[in-house]
């Protein structure tokens, strides 16, 4: 069965960027820290990525986060969503308008302007043509930013959660559940790897 899950990298103190965000400087300073379990030469740490991206049947982001992929420093066939591990799922920004033109046009791009919810349900479809597809159980991932993973959590939009817990103290930058409403998560599982600890709640 599809689930949509949110699926972050997170500092200890909190936060899924750095400060001083911008083109260029996609995760705002000493951000990158955050990232290093998935750039790692650890095998474990190489299945967990693997693992996760694998099962991306569509990729929910947000309006801010698609600008900063999509810029000249942005992703490429080498750097990218599970660019060494899986093929091209769908993608799903949720934006106020759609832009009118954009670099990464190899890419499966739905801009959604009528809500979080209707980005959500729009990427759980495609999930679920690309399971019949395939023939394997496949799934929504929400990959940020952290509005939008805050956002969808406090909506109950989010069946499951797994955090990526660097052992980092970024100090400031974006925080991921400052003024979110009261939440009891269940834990499923906890894996430790060298550069992180992987978390991950289903939510109720």
């Amino acid at each position: 069965m599809t689930q949509v899950i949110a699926d972050i990298s997170v500092s200890l103190d909190g936060f899924v960027t750095g400060p001083n965000v911008g083109l260029g400087n996609g995760m705002g300073d000493g951000g990158m820290a955050l990232h290093a379990w998935a750039f790692s030469d650890d095998p474990d740490e190489r299945r967990l990525l693997q693992e996760g991206t694998a099962r991306s049947g569509a990729v929910v982001l947000g309006r801010r986060l698609f600008d900063i992929i999509d810029g000249p420093d942005g992703w490429s066939d080498e750097v990218g969503y599970g660019a060494e591990e899986v093929g091209k799922p769908s993608f799903v920004v949720v934006t106020s308008a759609a832009p009118e033109s954009f670099r990464l046009t190899g890419l499966d791009w739905t801009f959604v302007t009528t809500g979080l919810s209707d980005a959500v349900a729009a990427a759980r479809e495609r999930a679920e043509a690309a399971s019949a597809a395939s023939g394997r159980e496949l799934d929504a991932v929400l990959m940020g930013g952290g509005a939008l993973v805050r956002s969808a959590v406090a909506a109950g939009l989010v069946d499951s959660l797994t955090l990526h817990l660097a052992p980092v103290l970024l100090g400031s930058g974006t925080p991921l559940f400052v003024g979110a409403p009261p939440r009891t998560l269940h834990q499923r599982s906890v894996v430790v790897t060298p550069a992180a600890t992987h978390l991950t709640y289903d939510i109720h």
